[in-house]
């Protein structure tokens, strides 16, 4: 992945231009290169004139069918309406590329989607926890773990958002020190402090963290302070790109950490001790285990995405029809279906029982794809873009029903809440960062209540 120096933790996102308004920097955040001193300068096109702390900020169901804008952005008090606004964005959007090439031919792989379908339902916005972004090209930085229980990263904290209680805490700051509480010979532990976190996964009660400088952070959730943390590289060029926790084919829970320099390193989720170190030729940029345990999903700086062993990393099969670095994937549940997202702005299916071509392209609008999601029932995948846009779609339609989530800002994360009931979306930005909540539309819910 693309490497820079990050040295004062800020919203690092892809950059747009537009220059069509009299607003010069529309949702647009800094580029990696510019230098920390800039930031300053930057912020969002639409200023409030409220405080950002105030629950008033936030926007409920009632209040967007009312004609409140989901994440309250005054409309009527500016001068160019949404519809204009989007199709500048539309029109003038970037998209990052590391490979540049030729994209003829690959509209017509695309699979043609019916949009336009409400899966999910609006149900909630706040601004009184916002997400941040460390690297740009990494937007698996939110986690929910219940319908009421979300995770995700705010400048140098962890913080937990009940949307229940409509409240959110502070669960861990890795500004200051960090000691880890495991101790055990052998154990490669070590104290870290004012730890830039670049991704995070939350899953069986456990916490995993990864950081801009080759760091890892693992928390019990019901337990204060850290189990276990440490730096896994001193290369130059460390940043832990992707972080999980799985379960192995024995029922042991696994903690796995890929890093950018070019290795896949595997954990006891119990003790913490170093299970397997796997090595490839480019930097990884994203991993992810089959619902078995036993195939490693492996995406990097390559056009290739492999399929490895989980337990010896010898790799199996090679993946082709990408044609830039890819930074995101997940498994359907059943294990048959692999989802691979790539800057060339497109998601590739792929059915593990016939690996030769890919089982369908889908397109995003205008961005690369930097996060997957599947429900755990495996009706819906969820797919962001680096900005503006969520597709989920219906996988029992063969992924041809697609509902649109439209909004404006860079988006840190998305997932479902292990029940599918909730989908939750972080936006990142100065004024309008948020946690939007999405609840899934149920048909006929009543006359399945009574039968």
């Amino acid at each position: 992945m693309e490497h820079f120096q990050n040295d004062d933790l800020e919203y690092v996102v892809d950059d747009y231009y537009v220059d069509d308004f009299e607003h010069d920097d529309l949702f647009g955040e800094p580029e990696p290169q510019r230098d920390a001193a800039e930031f300053d300068s930057f912020d969002s096109d639409f200023e409030d004139d409220f405080e950002s702390t105030k629950p008033k900020t936030d926007t409920s169901a009632v209040e967007a069918r009312n004609g409140k804008d989901i994440q309250g952005i005054p409309w009527e008090r500016l001068n160019f309406t949404r519809d204009k606004y989007r199709e500048t964005r539309l029109r003038q959007y970037k998209n990052y590329e590391n490979l540049s090439g030729s994209r003829e031919g690959m509209e017509k792989e695309c699979l043609q989607v019916e949009k336009g379908k409400a899966f999910y339902d609006f149900q909630f916005n706040t601004r009184l926890v916002k997400s941040t972004i460390v690297h740009f090209q990494l937007r698996n930085l939110l986690w929910a773990t219940s319908k009421h229980d979300v995770y995700l990263m705010q400048n140098y904290s962890v913080m937990h958002w009940s949307s229940l209680l409509r409240k959110g805490k502070e669960v861990l700051n890795v500004a200051k020190p960090i000691i880890p509480g495991l101790k055990r010979p052998g154990l490669l532990s070590q104290q870290l402090s004012r730890v830039q976190i670049s991704t995070m996964a939350v899953k069986e009660n456990l916490m995993v963290a990864g950081g801009f400088q080759g760091e890892i952070i693992c928390k019990y959730l019901n337990q204060p302070g850290v189990a276990f943390c440490a730096k896994l590289t001193t290369d130059e060029n460390a940043i832990t790109n992707a972080v999980d926790v799985y379960c192995s084919p024995s029922g042991a829970m696994r903690v796995m950490a890929a890093n950018n320099d070019a290795q896949i390193r595997m954990f006891d989720a119990e003790t913490f001790g170093s299970l397997n170190r796997f090595s490839f030729d480019w930097s990884v940029n994203n991993t992810s285990v089959s619902p078995d345990g036993k195939l490693l999903a492996v995406l990097g700086d390559s056009v290739e995405c492999l399929i490895a062993d989980a337990q010896s990393g010898k790799v199996t099969s090679s993946l082709k029809g990408h044609l830039d670095y890819s930074f995101a994937s997940a498994w359907h549940p059943d294990g048959h279906i692999l989802a691979t997202g790539n800057q060339d702005t497109t998601c590739r299916l792929w059915d593990i029982r016939n690996l030769s071509k890919s089982l369908a392209v889908l397109k995003g609008r205008m961005g690369a794809i930097r996060a997957l999601k599947f429900t755990s029932d495996g009706q819906f995948l969820a797919m962001a873009e680096p900005a503006d846009f969520v597709h989920v779609f219906d996988t029992k339609s063969g992924y041809v029903n697609c509902q649109e989530i439209d909004l404006f800002g860079e988006i840190a994360g998305i997932s479902f809440s292990p029940d599918t009931e909730s989908l939750f979306v972080g936006v990142a930005d100065r004024t309008y960062g948020s946690l939007l909540e999405f609840n899934r539309k149920r048909y006929n819910h009543y006359l399945d209540c009574i039968l």
